[in-house]
């Protein structure tokens, strides 16, 4: 007999805006499992403030404690993660695994383009659009002409697998329309090629300053402390953290151990008032035993004292006589890239009351591994200079949500 469909994922909302609340998860499990839910809260910004994890192998049972704002669109949220669970229908074991031993379809790529009028605050305003559509920015490419319009081509995949659809690409464009209002001069959506996404990502040659050892790895001022010991159980590797919280904590510990094909098997994990988040974390290995080779283990500790402590890249440099940001993620072994990046980067300098005058995303091999970099040509508006301390500082902390 198998478990209600309602019961996959079960929503407790907080009374109050500044109280957790808490999400429930029991299905069957699947390696990988928590990045993927992970990733799903990070998109729908919730952050999450504890956490326990607990599975057999091959069924799990997990709760989330999270922080919402009051337009959190909860019917999607729990929509969503029911969708990122493996099938339920039935306990038997025989058929959990039969959809995902299916590589997955890739998702059509649908171009986006628009022209208008510029106006400070326009490619933020439209890249939050797109986020509320569940729309996944996969490419940009921004350019302002001399005359003050700004043409934007967006490629872009459907969360919902429904823009193919007449009524689908009807409420992304109304949507648009809403935003750019009068200073919309043309709209078009058309569903393009991979290989057309692939080619529009701009300039291969990436600058010495994303490229050079110090700024990929970087050095954090608060290193987080990464502990494992495989003597406490015959079964299972220990992992404690002790780090700083940032915006997709659990987000980047997840993803570590998915691509390292490990398996967490119980975990627990808080937040204290001075945003020091302390986590427990038996793993194994996809074969079931602990991780006992010193070095895989001392790989996997430095791998998440990296990720912990630097997620993303920041860095603002010269180009020519212009100013430009550059913004750096990993990509995960499965091809997924961070939610709400550009998000991000777009509302920092929004804030910072900075225009852009171009703007590329694109994909690239660094040190052996992808990276999704964001490279943002900057002008500030008459009678305002931010230096460039202060520009990298402001996006740093909108992306690690400390703003």
């Amino acid at each position: 007999m198998g478990i209600l469909y309602d019961d996959v994922v079960v929503l407790s909302q907080a009374e109050k805006e500044d109280e957790p609340s808490v999400i429930t998860v029991n299905c069957p499990d699947k390696l990988g499992l928590g990045c993927d839910l992970c990733r799903i809260l990070l998109f729908f910004g919730l952050n999450i403030t504890r956490v326990d994890v607990s599975t057999d192998g091959r069924w799990c049972y997990i709760v989330f404690w999270v922080l919402a704002k009051s337009t959190t669109r909860w019917g999607l949220v729990k929509k969503r993660l029911i969708a990122a669970c493996p099938s339920c229908s039935s306990a038997s074991g025989i058929s959990y695994y039969s959809a995902e031993l299916l590589p997955p379809k890739p998702p059509d790529v649908f171009l986006l383009k628009f022209c208008c009028n510029d106006r400070q605050g326009l490619l933020h305003n439209v890249t939050k659009a797109l986020c509320e559509l569940e729309l996944i920015i996969k490419r940009v490419k921004v350019s302002t002409t001399p005359d003050g319009r700004v043409v934007d081509l967006f490629f872009i995949t459907d969360t919902r697998e429904l823009l193919h659809t007449k009524k689908r690409q009807e409420d992304t464009y109304e949507q648009i329309k809403a935003v750019l209002g009068d200073d919309m001069i043309s709209c078009e959506l058309e569903m393009v090629g991979p290989e057309v996404a692939a080619c529009s990502q701009g300039s291969a040659f990436l600058p010495s300053a994303i490229t050079e050892e110090a700024f990929i790895f970087g050095v954090a001022e608060d290193c987080p402390s990464i502990i494992m010991d495989d003597s406490l159980s015959p079964s299972h590797t220990l992992i404690q953290i002790v780090c700083q919280d940032h915006k997709g904590l659990l987000y980047d510990i997840m993803r570590t151990f998915k691509d390292y094909n490990a398996q967490i098997c119980y975990g627990r994990g808080s937040r204290n008032q001075r945003r020091k988040c302390e986590i427990d974390l038996f793993i194994m290995q996809a074969d079931g035993k602990k991780i006992v080779d010193p070095s895989k283990q001392n790989a996997i500790i430095t791998h998440l004292e990296k990720e912990l402590a630097r997620p993303l890249r920041v860095a603002v440099v010269s180009r020519g006589p212009d100013t430009e940001l550059l913004v750096a993620n990993p990509v995960e072994l499965s091809g997924k890239g961070r939610p709400l990046v550009f998000h991000d980067i777009t509302f920092a300098l929004k804030m910072l009351n900075i225009c852009i005058f171009s703007a590329e995303v694109g994909r690239h091999i660094i040190e052996h591994r992808e990276w999704e970099v964001y490279r943002v040509l900057l002008y500030e508006a008459e009678g305002s200079s931010v230096p460039r301390s202060k520009i990298e500082e402001q996006v740093w902390k909108t992306l690690m949500g400390w703003d």
